[in-house]
């Protein structure tokens, strides 16, 4: 009789220790590979290539002296500021490529980061004074994935971070819960001053700047 109860209770303390173990492997709450989170949500593994630049007067026209392609200059009186023409903002554009995507820029899943394509010369994203409060270095991709504490589109927070969203990218965060989504940080290769804050929950990203 002593025997069997011995055995019982070395049954009982074994599946004791392993349901507990069994707990703390469930909430760990760590991403796991391949660029997913751990609730099975994509997390693009990197940022966005740089945009490709409009080809040169040379490619365009090979074998052809670029000289002769281009008109000759007409005198003006005109102010400086005038003769520069500034390159008009994407306009009532639509970002939904596919059946089901959002209507804002986003990121498939094989990493095509959909919108980023204006490249560094996109007027709505240009800073007189880049990185005036200094630069991110909280972590960048996959690795970090932090939960938003609290503020709105212009001035968030997390971990202590401080952003605001770009002007022109209100529309595209209006769905965002500021207090509970969890986003990404990339680095923009195109336009100085700004990264990248792509929303885990939803798939879309905006552009956002560093206030220390």
């Amino acid at each position: 009789m002593k025997k069997l109860i011995g055995l019982l209770t070395v049954a009982l303390m074994f599946s004791l220790c392993a349901s507990a173990q069994n707990k703390k492997d469930e909430g760990t709450g760590q991403p796991r590979g391949g660029g997913q989170a751990d609730r099975g949500r994509y997390i693009p593994p990197r940022g966005p290539t740089p945009a490709r630049e409009q080809p040169s007067h040379r490619e365009t026209h090979a074998g052809t002296p670029p000289r002769a392609q281009q008109p000759a200059p007409q005198e003006t009186h005109a102010p400086a500021a005038a003769q520069v023409q500034q390159p008009r903002p994407a306009q009532n554009r639509s970002y939904s490529d596919r059946s089901g995507h959002p209507n804002a820029p986003h990121v498939h899943s094989g990493g095509q980061w959909i919108g980023h394509d204006t490249g560094r010369d996109d007027a709505r994203y240009h800073l007189d004074h880049p990185w005036e409060h200094g630069r991110f270095r909280g972590g960048f991709g996959p690795r970090h994935v932090f939960r938003l504490g609290g503020g709105g589109r212009e001035r968030f927070w997390f971990s202590g971070f401080y952003f605001s969203v770009a002007p022109t990218d209100y529309d595209y965060c209006s769905d965002w819960l500021w207090d509970s989504d969890e986003i990404v940080i990339y680095d923009d290769p195109d336009h100085i001053g700004w990264y990248l804050a792509y929303n885990v929950r939803l798939g879309v990203y905006v552009h956002v700047m560093f206030l220390g």
